[in-house]
């Protein structure tokens, strides 16, 4: 090798050495500091790529779950209001009875059609009932969504008290009721009521599925993601002894041209 004065070989290559080395530490101290193995699409293009997807639908999966809580409740709010309907038309079905008593007097059976009257309003009511600003019946809320692409819905069923209230309203007095009837109303509730339950199951089973899609989704998104923050730390080590060695290294071939001067001296 020619020895020179204006020309340092060893330096300029131990300096490109230490540039290098110094470049890998920063990025092995950012992701240390972050616990992302990837924090620009320098370090994984392609998984950068993969983890925007996965992100994307874990925040969509979030969005679905919340959508999915949110008709659960208004389907328990309805059963809540279902169940007193239901209550009242049995209460309905004993002043009925009651009323059949032969021992009653014309008064009594004014005060059994009293309460039919006020009962009659309750019922009226509760038809008209609203979670959220969103009438509980009567209203058709199409599909709930239960995948985070859409691809799979639940279709609630409308349930509605207008026919039974609207019947109700048109008996003044319960000797003009019959108990076949109020018994229909009954069995109309209860069938309601199993709707109701059925669409309530659906989406608390779609709900685990959900949770658990996410759980998969999120250790996917972290395998491309996140830094191995043992495997980074041993990297990190070596790096920092390069970088040292390199440094001590481009002192030494700083050196170099000093030979040429005893050669001249």
């Amino acid at each position: 090798m020619t020895l020179s004065v204006n020309t340092n070989t060893t330096a300029s290559s131990s300096a490109r050495m230490l540039n290098i080395n110094h470049a890998q530490l920063q990025r092995s101290l950012t992701k240390l500091s972050t616990g992302k193995r990837i924090n620009s699409p320098a370090d994984d293009a392609g998984g950068l790529a993969v983890s925007m997807k996965m992100s994307a639908a874990i925040r969509r999966n979030s969005a679905v779950q919340n959508n999915v809580n949110n008709a659960i409740s208004f389907l328990q709010t309805q059963d809540g209001a279902l169940e007193t309907f239901g209550s009242i038309l049995e209460r309905i079905s004993e002043l009925k009875m009651l009323h059949q008593d032969i021992t009653k007097s014309t008064s009594d059976k004014g005060n059994y059609d009293t309460e039919f009257t006020q009962l009659k309003g309750q019922l009226a009511n509760l038809k008209a009932e609203k979670f959220n600003n969103v009438n509980l019946f009567g209203t058709s809320l199409g599909s709930v969504a239960i995948t985070e692409d859409g691809g799979q819905t639940v279709a609630l069923t409308k349930i509605t008290l207008a026919a039974i209230v609207t019947a109700l309203n048109a008996v003044t007095k319960l000797g003009s009721l019959t108990i076949t009837n109020v018994t229909n109303y009954i069995g109309t509730i209860a069938t309601d009521r199993a709707i109701n339950g059925a669409s309530s199951n659906r989406l608390q089973y779609a709900l685990d599925m959900l949770s658990i899609n996410k759980v998969n989704l999120e250790a996917a998104n972290g395998r491309i993601l996140d830094a191995d923050i043992a495997s980074e730390s041993t990297e990190f080590a070596k790096l920092q002894i390069l970088s040292q060695a390199n440094s001590a290294m481009l002192s030494q071939a700083n050196l170099l041209p000093q030979a040429a001067l005893r050669l001249i001296s």
